[in-house]
């Protein structure tokens, strides 16, 4: 599966598996950026994101946590 950002349900998901450990109402943009990137699905340039794009990845993770 290639995760483009515009996934942001399923990047949250896998995001949520890979950093279990982290809450993700505490986490800075930047750290969630590299997450992403560095995520093994994910197929997509990091320069395409932007901040509400990282805002609906964190609010369905937390939603996930939920």
């Amino acid at each position: 599966m290639c995760l483009k950002w515009t996934d942001s349900l399923e990047i949250a998901i896998a995001l949520d598996e890979a950093h279990g450990d982290i809450d993700p109402r505490y986490i800075r943009f930047t750290d969630l950026h590299q997450w992403v990137c560095e995520l093994d699905e994910f197929d997509d340039a990091a320069e395409h994101s932007n901040e509400k794009i990282l805002e609906a990845i964190q609010m369905h993770w937390i939603a996930e946590r939920e």
